[in-house]
């Protein structure tokens, strides 16, 4: 069974910095885009950045120069460096992934949700 694990979340003061992780496990024969979402307090959830396994990263205008999306294709990853946050960064941030497992077809995957709060 494939498992998406997040971590980094916490508290952080507006301007400061956070790294979030996911690492997938299981049988995983491949994965394909990468993403981190976002869901505020009664908001929709949201596309923040996207990595697909070769190609250049999307983001959502609201992030876009401060926030990065990296992938480590070796160990199964994917990050978001998040730089100069806001008070409206804070939310719960899911890990989102497209993977084909061994001998099943490809499904969508999320993860459990990691909280970023950011406030003095």
């Amino acid at each position: 069974q494939v498992q998406l694990v997040e971590s980094g979340g916490g508290l952080v003061q507006p301007g400061g910095s956070l790294r979030l992780s996911c690492a997938a496990s299981g049988r995983i024969a491949s994965i394909y885009n990468m993403a981190w979402y976002r869901q505020a307090p009664g908001k929709q959830r949201e596309l923040v950045a996207a990595i697909p396994s070769g190609g250049s990263a999307n983001y959502a205008d609201s992030v876009k120069g401060r926030f990065t999306i990296s992938r480590d294709n070796v160990k199964k990853t994917v990050s978001l460096q998040m730089n100069s946050l806001k008070p409206e960064d804070t939310a719960v941030y899911y890990c989102n992934a497209n993977i084909r497992q061994l001998s099943a077809p490809t499904a969508n995957y999320w993860g459990q949700g990691t909280q970023v709060t950011v406030s003095s």
